[in-house]
């Protein structure tokens, strides 16, 4: 079974996965692991009935939530693993959360041309970080969810529609509820080892909110050699770059979604596959040997085709988010490079933080379905590094004005060439069809308005002629 539960892609895919990696793929997040060639721990059953029947008793309940998935379930899984009590945080750490806030914000200004993007800096218990950024969660998951829900209908002729129509909208709840309750197994994890409101790279959190979590960072400051203030202070500074750029680049948070619904669209599933597998299927068999099952599921059956359109949207998704990792790696490093002495070494920390699969990394292959590859990070952070150099802070950010002048993949691999067009101009001599529309409109229209003038000319010549 994939470990990518909204359908996006398989781990065949990634040609950089190492032969033998089980951190991820079939049996790494397989519900039904726990039946397989580890043996069956009778001592999970209560549990999971427990879990099933929580489930099964919102459906059909008035006001009950009702579309992609079950948020209500989610929200409810992640916060019971996080136990029944979650520590406040306390006065001493909402100040240092403001102090370092403050003097990153100082530093970043000689550091880029983008002002500050956070209106508040907040301190989030992982109570907090679940109940602020499960919006954002919900437009990233429910386009993926949508289609693969609605895909199991679309090839239904009219009438088997008609008829089926109470079980299919039985079977969309408990999609619902599956997916919901995977999305909370996911966030709860994630909840209690993120850093930040963008560790994952996105900003999950309100507009304008710039948000850490004391507590995670306390626990990833043990056995560092900087001060747990130094630490506080650098990752201030990458949450308030991230801040600055979405702020301030209007269109990048629609890009990455966009790039998530552009994905979305294009899921397929290989009925004639299913149709065979379910052919051969013997529910006794089943039943007696519950492996049966996962070997099934993890023969790919039941993922969603991969199509060339569905490839060049994540190669789109992954590429943005590299770009924009690679922006605040090297912002940041101009930032505090010299006022940090342990700058460089916390830089690497977080390297190989995400080079190791850290949590962000793991979860958000696990929700959205993608792998941000560090080779991929390296390469744009070097790229925004080149051009700092070479073109200067006001060029370098000017790449950012519209979507098309950002560079892609291939540039990446080889950034000498778009280097150069910048370098000759790129972003000056860069056409905006939005100004070109507005300029072609004001030109017709004061042709328009000259030729009615002329023509209101007209007659008064003639008449005067004619007098004459």
């Amino acid at each position: 079974m994939s470990d990518y539960p909204f359908g996006f892609s398989n781990r065949d895919d990634d040609p950089e996965r190492k032969p033998g990696d089980q951190s991820s793929g079939s049996g790494a997040n397989n519900p039904f692991g726990a039946m397989g060639g580890g043996g069956f721990d009778p001592s999970q059953i209560g549990q999971m009935l427990s879990q099933l029947g929580a489930m099964f008793s919102t459906m059909g309940q008035p006001g009950g939530q009702s579309g992609p998935v079950n948020y209500d379930i989610a929200k409810r899984l992640a916060r019971q693993q996080l136990g029944t009590t979650v520590t406040p945080i306390s006065s001493g750490a909402h100040s240092a959360v403001s102090d370092a806030a403050h003097l990153a914000e100082l530093w970043l200004d000689a550091a880029t041309t983008f002002p500050a993007g956070a209106t508040k800096t907040v301190a989030w218990t992982a109570n907090d970080w679940i109940e602020e950024t499960l919006p954002t969660w919900k437009r990233l998951c429910d386009p993926v969810a949508e289609q693969v829900s609605g895909m199991w209908t679309s090839t239904l002729p009219a009438e088997a529609r008609e008829f089926a129509g109470p079980m299919v909208g039985m079977l969309g709840q408990m999609g619902g509820l599956a997916f919901g309750s995977q999305l909370g197994q996911a966030l709860g994890q994630l909840a209690k080892e993120v850093l930040t409101s963008t560790d994952i790279g996105l900003p999950l959190g309100p507009d304008g909110t710039a948000a850490l979590m004391p507590t995670a960072i306390a626990e990833f400051s043990e056995g560092l050699e900087q001060p747990e203030s130094e630490i506080l202070v650098y990752l201030s500074a990458r949450e308030a770059a991230h801040q600055r750029l979405f702020a301030h680049v209007p269109w990048l948070r629609q890009q990455v979604l966009g790039a998530v619904e552009d994905y979305a669209r294009g899921i397929k599933m290989d009925f004639s596959a299913i149709e065979q597998a379910a052919q051969n299927l013997d529910p006794m068999t089943l039943a007696a040997d519950p492996s049966k099952l996962e070997e099934l599921l993890s023969q790919g059956t039941f993922e969603p085709q991969t199509t060339p359109e569905q490839k060049a949207a994540l190669e789109r998704l992954e590429t943005l988010l590299a770009l924009i990792e690679g922006w605040v790696e090297t912002v940041v490093g101009d930032a505090v490079g010299d006022r940090l002495p342990g700058a460089g070494a916390l830089a690497e920390t977080l390297r190989r933080r995400r080079a190791t699969g850290g949590p962000a990394e793991q979860t958000f292959a696990t929700l959205v379905g993608l792998e941000l590859r560090p080779r991929k990070v390296r390469e744009a952070a070097a790229l925004w590094r080149r051009l700092t150099t070479d073109t200067g802070i006001e060029k370098r950010d000017g790449v950012w004005a519209h979507p098309d002048l950002l560079p892609d993949s291939a540039d990446l691999d080889s950034p000498a060439g778009f280097i150069d067009s910048i370098l000759g101009g790129g972003t000056a001599v860069f056409d905006d069809p939005l100004q070109q529309l507005a300029e072609t409109e004001a030109r017709e229209r004061a042709e328009k308005e000259a030729k009615a003038a002329q023509d209101a000319d007209k007659p008064d010549d003639q008449d005067g002629e004619t007098s004459k």
